[in-house]
């Protein structure tokens, strides 16, 4: 079954979760994505990524162009925008990256970060209880090696925390969808 890769327009099989980190590191073999790229890939406007840049939610391009880490923090951000205001977002970042435009303080690298959420996701609807969720976030965080102690259970609290926000998130579009259709 198809289905959206979270906070992209891209489209794939939900079984292929496990090949999304490949495929983005496709797409940049050539170096990194100019803006409009970007944009096509995560449906944003071209000037509400740039506003992000100036607010300080992510470093700068280097040369007009946003390498992979950039363009999954700015994927990350949108598909929690819908359940979160962008400040709790970049707040829960920083809980495990510290200063958002600098990454040598970063607990986790944000594109490992996003693929880790994507394998989550792509297994939400079998994953049932909190306990099985427990259990879910543990496989997912289990290859991570963590740069001091505590960096795990950061690490693990912020996906449990991205994974309900996207859950939120997708259940108010199918209520909006549903209130829309009452019209």
């Amino acid at each position: 079954m198809n289905w959206t890769i979270p906070g992209t327009t891209l489209t794939d099989q939900r079984t292929n979760a496990d090949h999304v980190e490949e495929m983005f590191h496709s797409m940049f073999l050539a170096g990194g994505m100019v803006l409009s790229q970007v944009s096509a890939v995560t449906g944003l406007e071209a000037y509400t990524i740039q506003n992000w840049v100036k607010r300080g939610f992510l470093a700068p391009p280097k040369n007009k162009k946003y390498d992979l880490e950039q363009v999954c923090r700015i994927i990350t951000i949108n598909m929690l925008k819908g359940a979160l205001p962008l400040e709790k977002i970049c707040g829960m970042l920083s809980y495990i990256n510290g200063d958002l435009t600098d990454e040598s303080d970063d607990i986790i690298d944000d594109a490992v970060l996003y693929f880790m959420f994507v394998k989550l996701a792509a297994r939400a609807r079998h994953i049932g209880g909190t306990q099985n969720w427990d259990d879910a976030l543990e496989e997912a965080t289990a290859s991570y090696v963590e740069p001091h102690p505590g960096a795990r259970d950061r690490v693990t609290r912020v996906l449990r925390t991205m994974l309900m926000a996207w859950i939120a998130s997708r259940f108010k579009q199918q209520v909006d969808e549903m209130v829309d259709s009452l019209k």
